[in-house]
């Protein structure tokens, strides 16, 4: 009777245990809601490629963690902080969503990063670009993946001012990641010896940039920096070259571009770009493995958005398996704890929540270079991450500033 007893007790505990484990799971689920742009002028950069890259992410566990179920859900925010926080404050109080993830245009970010904080909930910045969402306005429940506005500054500016581009004419997106990218490429521009002639403000989604390029060309300065993203970016550039801004001998220099831009202007358009990327769907075997398979589900490859949104979802879920829970204190200590793995390549997370790796200096190929499709890059130079990134001092996050 001993031996049945003890057989019964250690059966009941066999069953216990994965119980327990699936105990901590709230809801017994795990719910990452993907939030960005699906039809404006970010949708490609981000949009439906963002929410399969999550599905993806999802699959490389079967959709299964800690024994929870894992699922994905998405939407809109139209670029308007007030429809994500919406949208983001439903998804917590009525739907039992964990995470929110991607998010480009800072302005939303920070209105999520608000919220997140205040319900202790997960947000994982694959998109937002803002320096200061890992800086000043940073949150404990908080990991910024996304190449941000000092790293994506750093490398092109500096690069272009050392060919002779040293002096700068500003176009730019007149919202929170507009004026940090102008704000960071200037001290560059200034600390190598550069100067700013001047600059003008644009709405977001401009299709018409001819009286700002008017502008840009009269200033005679050497660059004209795009402090703006996705169609903003693509607009000004084919606009520029219509104007004659390039025939006349003046450089464009896209801050941050993706290589969805690059795709829709075309070599023609975009070759001589420099650009900065913590990710380039052909950089390595890894990249490369996983790019093919995305685009047999979507039909373009990857921008480096869309591929940072799939590792730090697989990087979220790695942390959850580990911690048998999905509790955001617990699973972003275990996020920060741990390396993250980025397509062959590892990066660690500081204590602010910022992700520092390795980015690479980009030149857009000639039409004459390319040799396969979207073969649109060539490497000019890596940038390691301790350079590229600022420093948690020059940041200012106020869970480390006194530190």
């Amino acid at each position: 009777m001993k031996t049945l007893g003890a057989l019964g007790l250690a059966a009941c505990l066999t069953l216990a245990a994965p119980l327990a484990a699936h105990a901590q799971i709230s809801d017994g689920r795990v719910r990452i809601g993907i939030l960005n742009d699906m039809n404006g002028p970010y949708a490609d950069l981000a949009g439906p490629g963002s929410v399969l890259a999550a599905q993806m992410a999802a699959e490389e566990f079967g959709n299964k963690v800690a024994g929870a179920a894992v699922e994905i859900v998405s939407a809109n925010h139209q670029n308007k902080p007030d429809v994500g926080s919406e949208i983001v404050r439903r998804w917590f109080d009525q739907e039992k969503v964990d995470a929110i993830a991607d998010v480009p245009t800072s302005s939303v970010a920070l209105a999520v990063q608000n919220i997140v904080r205040e319900k202790q909930k997960v947000f994982l910045i694959s998109g937002a670009a803002a320096a200061s969402l890992s800086g000043k306005d940073c949150s404990p429940f908080s990991i910024q993946t996304s190449d941000d506005t000092t790293a994506l500054s750093v490398g092109t500016t500096r690069a272009v001012v050392k060919a002779g581009g040293n002096s700068w004419f500003f176009l730019t997106a007149d919202y929170v990641f507009g004026h940090a990218m102008e704000a960071e490429s200037t001290k560059v521009i200034k600390a190598n010896g550069g100067t700013v002639l001047g600059g003008v403000r644009h709405p977001q989604n401009t299709s018409d940039f001819a009286s700002y390029l008017v502008r840009a060309q009269g200033s005679g300065a050497k660059a004209i920096g795009l402090a703006n993203a996705g169609n903003d970016t693509i607009n000004a550039i084919k606009q520029a070259v219509e104007f004659g801004l390039t025939a006349g001998g003046q450089r464009l220099v896209g801050l941050i571009l993706f290589i969805s831009d690059i795709h829709a202007l075309g070599l023609k358009n975009a070759h001589g770009l420099v650009l900065t990327e913590g990710f380039y769907w052909d950089m390595n075997a890894q990249s490369r493995e996983w790019s093919q398979r995305f685009f047999k589900r979507f039909g373009k490859m990857p921008t480096r958005q869309q591929a940072t949104t799939y590792a730090t979802v697989v990087h979220y879920l790695r942390a959850i398996e580990k911690a048998k829970t999905d509790d955001s204190k617990t699973v972003v200590a275990e996020m920060k704890g741990m390396p993250m793995k980025f397509f062959g390549q590892e990066g660690r997370i500081r204590e602010d929540g910022r992700f520092i790796h390795d980015l690479t200096l980009y030149e857009v190929k000639k039409p004459s270079e390319s040799k396969y499709p979207w073969d649109y890059y060539k490497a000019v130079a890596t940038i390691p991450g301790d350079e590229a990134f600022a420093s948690m001092a020059e940041g200012g996050c106020p869970l480390v500033a006194k530190k």
